[in-house]
């Protein structure tokens, strides 16, 4: 198999370079044969996306990969019981051994406390590696994670922002959205669109989500904030807080404005063309003034641009893009931003020259410029020069803001009791219509929040068995409820509860 990737990556190299893309600046490979165990999701991903151009480069050093596709597979063990997966993973690495490990943020933050990996530093210094082309604050933010120390370098990173129509903003003299709105800013510039006209045609300000229902919305926005419900550390609930409450507070004034579209509204099914199904999108087709999305939605606008490009004023044309919305306090975080592929080199490893050999590569500014040309999956660049757009777009929205240190412990939330788990997003969305519906307050549902999350972290742990006895009987209690409501409306609709 692995012979088949070099001889394919002979082939690409070829292609690579008649489209104009050079390998100049690379070190003299030395002619001593070197293996590296890699450890990643799949072998063939790991070969498209960075060995072959490695390897090509690179021919001395023999890469094997360690794939994880093992641990993953099915959602329990041989015995049915739920599979401990950093248990799993650290029993591969035990057997397997790798130089370099893949990791997502949350694993790259553990292995790094635990004294897993080897400092970059060194090497960093001895090759004189160049940082300084990186995104910003993307070293500092992976030494924070690593206590202090410098202990893996992403190898691509993605983002989502707020793209805006400048010809609505220009129709209706708005003022344009800017870096670093908070999301408050955000709907305060949407309400100042018109709101009349029928719904299949108005404008709307702000494209906001699926659902239209006020937990999602409400949710979003306190994420943004770092606002958790409960601490599960402590097992205290958080939801009844000064901030929880601002945020569902202008959730609900949002939505009642009408100033928001939701996917929802348009719920049909669709059998047109692909060229149409673009249009479904409202603000490719010039009725949102903003809406939040991520790099690949570009294509879709320039797809779309250039398949409508002789129906004046069908499409969007005149467009930019600012950072999503932020958090008053952490004006310069987001929850909407992650670093990709995270490659560490085992503290063990007895290749650790080689090892930070490919590291180093890929994180490279050369690596960088032959991917631009490349269709990649991993979002964009690390090096800011290869995040760019020749029409001029704020690109820099995309790596303006850094991404938001983790603040739940999910191995923590783990440790609840069971019907926590299972039961409380339930009554988040019970209580949370109740405000949308205006048969409660704010107030007094977050306090209902929080003291039902309080009498259910109070319990000892169900058993899986009479945790589904307890939801099926609030399903019961939820239908019975629903039916009576029908009752009194005269509504002949038929409720359905999985």
């Amino acid at each position: 198999m692995k012979n088949w990737f070099k001889k394919a990556a002979s082939v690409l190299l070829v292609t690579t370079l008649l489209a104009g893309c050079s390998f100049g600046g690379k070190e003299e490979s030395s002619n001593t044969p070197q293996a590296l165990k890699v450890m990643y999701y799949d072998e063939g991903s790991f070969f498209q996306e960075y060995g072959m151009l490695f390897s090509t480069l690179y021919p001395e050093i023999e890469i094997s990969v360690v794939t994880t596709q093992s641990i993953y597979r099915g959602n329990s063990g041989e015995n049915g019981e739920e599979v401990d997966y950093e248990k799993a993973r650290q029993e591969l690495i035990d057997k397997e051994k790798p130089d370099i490990l893949m990791l997502d943020i949350a694993e790259y933050e553990k292995m790094s406390q635990d004294g897993k990996f080897t400092d970059l530093e060194a090497f960093i210094t001895k090759d004189k590696f160049d940082t300084a082309g990186l995104v910003p604050g993307m070293i500092d933010y992976m030494k924070e994670l690593g206590g202090g120390q410098l202990y893996g370098l992403p190898s691509g990173f993605s983002s989502q922002v707020l793209f805006y129509n400048k010809g609505l903003f220009d129709k209706f003299n708005i003022p344009y959205p800017t870096d670093n709105m908070t999301w408050n800013e955000v709907i305060q510039l949407a309400r100042q669109f018109p709101t009349d006209g029928e719904k299949e045609d108005r404008i709307y300000g702000l494209k906001a989500g699926y659902s239209g229902n006020l937990s999602e919305l409400a949710q979003t926005m306190a994420q943004s904030e770092g606002l958790n419900y409960v601490n599960p550390a402590t097992k205290t609930m958080t939801i009844n807080t000064a901030g929880w409450k601002n945020a569902v507070q202008t959730a609900y004034d949002a939505i009642k404005s009408e100033a928001l579209y939701f996917e929802a509204q348009d719920n049909m099914g669709f059998s047109g063309s692909y060229n149409d199904y673009l249009l479904r999108n409202p603000f490719t087709s010039n009725r949102v003034a903003m809406t939040i999305d991520g790099s690949y939605y570009i294509r879709d606008l320039k797809e779309a641009a250039e398949y409508y490009s002789k129906e004046e004023g069908k499409i969007v044309k005149d467009w930019d893009i600012v950072t999503i919305p932020v958090s008053s306090q952490m004006p310069d975080h987001s929850t909407s931003t992650w670093y990709n592929n995270i490659f560490a080199i085992s503290k063990d490893s007895p290749n650790a020259d080689a090892a930070w050999k490919f590291i180093s590569y890929i994180s490279s500014e050369e690596h960088a410029r032959v991917k631009s040309k490349l269709t990649y999956n991993n979002g964009f660049s690390i090096h800011t020069k290869y995040i760019k757009d020749d029409e001029g777009h704020n690109f820099a929205a995309f790596y303006k803001l850094k991404p938001s240190k983790p603040t739940m412990d999910y191995k923590e939330f783990e440790k609840l009791p069971k019907q926590f788990s299972m039961m409380y997003y339930s009554y988040m969305e019970e209580e949370f219509k109740a405000i949308q519906d205006g048969n409660k307050s704010v107030d007094d549902a977050l306090a209902s929040l929080q003291t039902k999350g309080e009498e259910l972290l109070a319990q000892e742990s169900m058993t899986d068995e009479e945790v589904n006895k307890l939801w099926e009987e609030r399903n019961a209690e939820q239908m019975k409820q629903m039916q009576e409501a029908a009752g009194e409306s005269g509504s002949v609709d038929t409720v359905i509860v999985e």
